[in-house]
């Protein structure tokens, strides 16, 4: 069983519900096998059969009993994993939205996607089947055990030494198949990943011409799954017949044994068939572990993934101290910490950021002051940590240390909903949603007006193309509707971070994957639009930062240098080392 199950929100009532009726059930299992045994040992000894009618009827009144336990149990456990099922897929959508764009470009889209959806469900089945499991196992054998002693003490050591074999034998074939099933959900992941980039780029694919080549990257991953899924069907097989053949061995030993005594008369028939009845029952509920170990251990993991990602460190920005100004300034109100202004201050103290503990720093002492509204280009070679820099200007990343410090207070980290509500921001491949371009231009403002979206389109540059679609703001883009051109998805994503009126905005390489045409058209509508705003531009295209008010390179995680265009030409550093190799004709 999952160690974290009983950290589960309501799940110990309902371990006391399904304890209970177990207890009840295993009762009424040996009232069962007692009423049968004496029904067909009278029967056996010549008595009549009307005169065992009120044992029959015991017997049919705990086989009820026994079933109607089972059915109640299904249904607690169903309710219950319900509940806490749907309680955990927003839990994990909450803690994706918290954690940003970072979490989804680690562990993949794809893998992300199935584990919200199918891992819910999976993590459903395995709820509804562990409880009454487990619980079962740990009631019912007892129970029947100490009831077998009362009977004969020697077929309670048959029973008592057998049991803890198959436990064992239980114990080794699921390490074994957690191997397994390991290898199978990373297959899977890979899979998942895989279809979902596939999808994404199926339209690029058939323009180069390599669609029907890829195909063949598409079977080599499918068949890794195949194979992983064909081993660990083999485990489960090989797992159930051991499992079924160690118990008809421990059963048929205790049958052997009555059976000497009974032909010796050192027995009663009635005390051994009860005692027979009653073997494979208190084997039962081990069995129904072992068969729905494999039926549940992906159920599991899903749950230990959507877990390790709803546990992940928390994300609030701590106040730490207002410098000078003693505690009471420190507890001033978020709103006043964190609403930007012209004359706002934001400054990063030796800052850093490391996602492994002995591994190498992304980034490493940063310290940066920004204020008012200005356009900051954030420039650097690839693997340079302007994406990280980007990360934790918009609160998507906890810095591992340093401080940050907005308008004289010092915080932890800018990952607080404030600052948030203060940022807008664009990716270099901004999600298109499926559904109406006006619905996907009111991501950040749900509740914007038809004129105030059709004022931040024209601002945006689409003007035209809505004009060219037959439902204009109403016709339907993304998954299933009409696609867009790479600039025109960028578009779409400044409309968005227009429409919310953010005086943040953060840009990490919008234009990378355009065309330098398309990228020069966009360049156009978006500088004007940058006034009154504090715009961070991360990027690789070193046109930009002539127009940009200032320009931070970075070098390896540090900051080489900070300055305007002409400054850092003069200075013949870095940057002028970048513009000499890239030669975009920069004067």
């Amino acid at each position: 069983m999952d160690k974290n199950l009983l950290r589960v929100a309501g799940v110990k009532p309902v371990f006391l519900i399904v304890g209970f009726l177990t207890l009840v059930q295993s009762l009424s299992i040996l009232l069962l096998a007692k009423s049968l045994a004496e029904v067909v040992s009278a029967l056996f000894a010549g008595e009549p059969l009307k005169e065992q009618g009120a044992k029959a009827l015991l017997f049919l009144l705990a086989f009820l009993v026994r079933h109607a336990c089972a059915l109640l149990m299904s249904r607690v456990s169903y309710r219950f994993a319900e509940a806490t099922g749907s309680s955990m897929r927003r839990q994990t959508m909450d803690k994706l939205f918290q954690l940003g764009p970072r979490l989804a470009g680690d562990r993949g889209t794809g893998d992300l996607v199935t584990l919200v959806l199918e891992g819910v469900t999976k993590f459903r089945t395995y709820m509804e089947l562990i409880i009454p499991r487990m619980v079962g196992m740990a009631v019912t054998p007892a129970l029947l055990l100490v009831y077998v002693y009362t009977l004969d003490t020697s077929s309670g050591v048959i029973l008592t030494l057998t049991m803890p074999i198959i436990i064992v034998f239980m114990i080794l074939i699921g390490m074994t198949a957690r191997k397994q099933m390991d290898r199978q959900l990373k297959s899977y992941r890979t899979l998942s990943n895989h279809f979902v980039d596939s999808l994404r780029g199926l339209e690029t694919l058939k323009f180069l011409g390599r669609s029907r080549s890829h195909s063949e990257s598409i079977a080599a991953v499918s068949d890794r799954y195949r194979s992983a899924t064909m081993r660990t069907l083999r485990v489960a097989f090989l797992s159930s017949f051991a499992m079924d053949f160690f118990t008809m061995l421990s059963v048929a030993s205790v049958a052997v044994s009555l059976g000497l005594r009974l032909v010796n008369e050192q027995m009663t028939l009635v005390t051994g068939l009860t005692i027979l009845i009653l073997a494979p029952e208190y084997f039962l509920p081990v069995r129904l572990v072992g068969a729905d170990f494999h039926a549940t251990l992906d159920g599991k993991e899903a749950g230990e993934a959507m877990r390790s990602i709803i546990d992940r460190k928390a994300v609030q920005a701590e106040l730490l101290e207002a410098d000078g100004a003693g505690e009471s300034k420190a507890a001033a109100s978020r709103d006043a910490v964190f609403n930007w202004q012209k004359d706002s201050v934001l400054a990063l103290h030796g800052v850093g950021v490391k996602y492994e503990e002995d591994g190498v720093a992304s980034l490493n002492e940063v310290n940066l002051e920004f204020k008012g509204y200005a356009t900051i280009g954030i420039i650097g070679e690839s693997g340079a940590g302007k994406s990280t820099l980007v990360d934790i200007l918009g609160g998507f990343l906890h810095p591992t240390s340093g401080t940050i410090e907005v308008n004289g207070h010092r915080v932890s980290a800018l990952t607080d909903e404030k600052w948030r509500r203060m940022t807008s921001y664009i990716p270099q491949r901004p999600y298109i949603f499926s559904g109406t371009l006006a619905d996907n231009v009111r991501f950040y403002y749900p509740e914007a007006t038809n004129e105030a979206v059709a004022g931040v389109i024209a601002a945006a540059g689409l003007s035209e193309l809505v004009a060219s679609l037959p439902n204009g703001l109403d016709e339907m883009i993304g998954g299933g509707g009409r696609a867009l051109s790479g600039g025109q998805e960028q578009r779409v994503a400044l409309a968005r971070a227009l429409l919310s009126s953010r005086p943040v905005m953060l840009l990490d390489e919008p234009t990378a994957h355009l065309d330098i045409e398309t990228e020069y058209e966009l360049k156009e509508t978006l500088l004007p639009l940058f006034e009154g705003k504090l715009v961070f531009l991360a990027t690789h295209r070193l046109h930009w930062m002539v127009d940009m008010d200032l320009i931070v390179v970075m070098q390896q995680g540090q900051v080489a240098e900070v300055g305007t265009h002409p400054e850092l030409v003069a200075r013949k550093g870095v940057y002028y080392d970048l513009i000499q190799s890239q030669l975009e004709g920069i004067h």
